[in-house]
Order: C-alpha cells, then structure tokens, then sequence
C-alpha cells in the first residue's frame, strides 16, 4: 500500500511525501533527477521498516521553487524539518545516489536526527563536483542551450555518450531519459547546480560518525564508482559494507541483491 501526501517546507515549497508498508521510520531518498519509483523498487517490502521519501525540489511532484536554492544543503533542510515536524525523534536515513549524499550531509550535521544511515550507490565521497559527475553536467549545459533532441544528439555522438554505451550502459540510459524530462529548464538547472554541488562534510567529520551504517556498491557504474562506496565505508567506523549485482548486468538480480542487504542490515538494528 502506498500513500501518497504533501508536506509544506518553511518557505511555502510544496513537497511530495510517499510512503509504503509500516512499522519504524526510514527516510530513504532518492537520486538526482529520480522519484519516488526509485526507491520504492530498491526497498525491501515486509522488512518491519516504513519507507518514508520526500521527493526533493523539482523531484517527482515536488515544487521546484526558488531555481537559485537548488542544492544537496537545501534538500537537506528539507528533510531535517520534516524528520522534526512529522516524527520528532532519530530515524533511520538513507538514499540512493544522490539522496546518500543528502544523508551523509544529515547524519554530520544533524547527528541527534540519525540513529543508523544506508549509503547506496554514492555518486560523491566528500568532495564538490567530482569528475563522475560531468556527465550529468554536460547533459544540463546542453539542455540549456540548445533543444532537447538537438542536445540528445550532440550527446549521443560526443565522446562522452560514446564511452558510457561502452563501459556504462546503466548510466547511458538514464541520461538519455533526462533529454525528456519535463519541465526541461528545471531538469537543466538540477543536472547543473547538483552535479557541481557536494554534501558539504570533511573526512574527518564522516570518520567521526558513531552509527550503524550499510554501505552499497557495485561494479559498472561509471557515474556511481565502486571506489566511492569503499571509501565511504572505510572512512565510517564499523560500517557494513555490501556489493551487489550490477544494474547493467542483471537488473532482477540487482533489485533482489539489494533488497537482501537493506533487509539484513535493518532486522540488526
């Protein structure tokens, strides 16, 4: 069963809040220019755990709002007051991509919110606007300057698009989706400023996390480095770390790879 509800963020954006099964709270984000399919599909139905994700600005069916306010800090905020405004105490954080990174940022800053953290598919370790993510960056240049199958095509035949339908064909897929994504000019300045942006943390600040942590990864994912889910799981302490199939190798197996990991981590807590 899914609900589906708003909820209205200090400046008046109106966010999407979707929800399925019940028990404990986990807030499980999703990734850039994603929704809430995402993550329905990745968590694991009967597990005892509520997934609660708040669709970010321009995300699903949430407002957009202020373009100049579109950042990983921003999103954050958002689900810091919805954690204290809807369920008043620690919960469970976690997300995709880059709701992971949205995560991370809460659980160093907002330590007295986060009781365990998912890490899954990270798309950034610490830094702001690391190499992996230019391809979603291209993608938003040429979204604004040109029409959406014009700058399909140039993409398509660059050098870019050209190496990620070799190595990456996961990754090559979900960019060509962005090409349609509507409204255009909000998916040109969310792959612009996110892709630029970063969770705003230090190393030190993540080595210094004291929680429970599952960190998932896996191979073929050019834009989400295996490399980053190992650092990141390094730098916490103690945290579990999970590879599973990739989603270009075999999607089902990738899905129920994940679901095992999530449901093991959660029955531990």
């Amino acid at each position: 069963m899914t609900d589906i509800r708003t909820f209205t963020t200090k400046d008046g954006t109106k966010l999407n809040v979707d929800t399925t099964d019940y028990g404990h709270a986990v807030i499980f984000q999703h990734g850039l220019c994603g929704d809430a399919g995402q993550t329905r599909e990745a968590f694991p139905s009967g597990s005892g755990f509520q997934r609660i994700t708040i669709e970010s600005r321009g995300h699903g069916s949430s407002q957009a709002s202020d373009p100049g306010r579109l950042s990983i800090a921003t999103f954050t905020d958002d689900i810091n007051d919805f954690i204290e405004q809807e369920l008043g105490g620690p919960v469970v954080v976690g997300g995709i991509s880059m709701g992971a990174a949205i995560s991370l940022r809460l659980a160093v800053k907002r330590p007295d919110l986060v009781k365990a953290l998912v890490i899954a598919r990270p798309a950034w370790v610490t830094a702001r606007a690391p190499a992996n993510m230019a391809p979603n960056a291209e993608v938003g240049r040429l979204l604004k300057s040109l029409d959406p199958e014009a700058a399909k095509a140039a993409f398509t035949a660059g050098e870019t698009g050209q190496r990620l339908a070799g190595e990456a064909p996961d990754n090559l897929t979900s960019l060509m989706g962005f090409f349609a994504r509507q409204p255009i000019e909000v998916t040109a300045a969310l792959l612009t400023a996110i892709s630029n942006d970063g969770p705003g943390v230090t190393e030190e600040e993540v080595r210094a996390l004291q929680i429970p942590t599952l960190v998932i990864g896996h191979e073929r994912d050019l834009i989400h480095p295996l490399s980053y889910a190992c650092a990141i799981a390094e730098l916490i302490p103690g945290a579990h770390f999970a590879e599973i199939t990739p989603k270009a190798e075999n999607r089902a197996r990738y899905v129920s790879d994940f679901h095992e990991a999530m449901r093991n981590f959660l029955k531990e807590l």
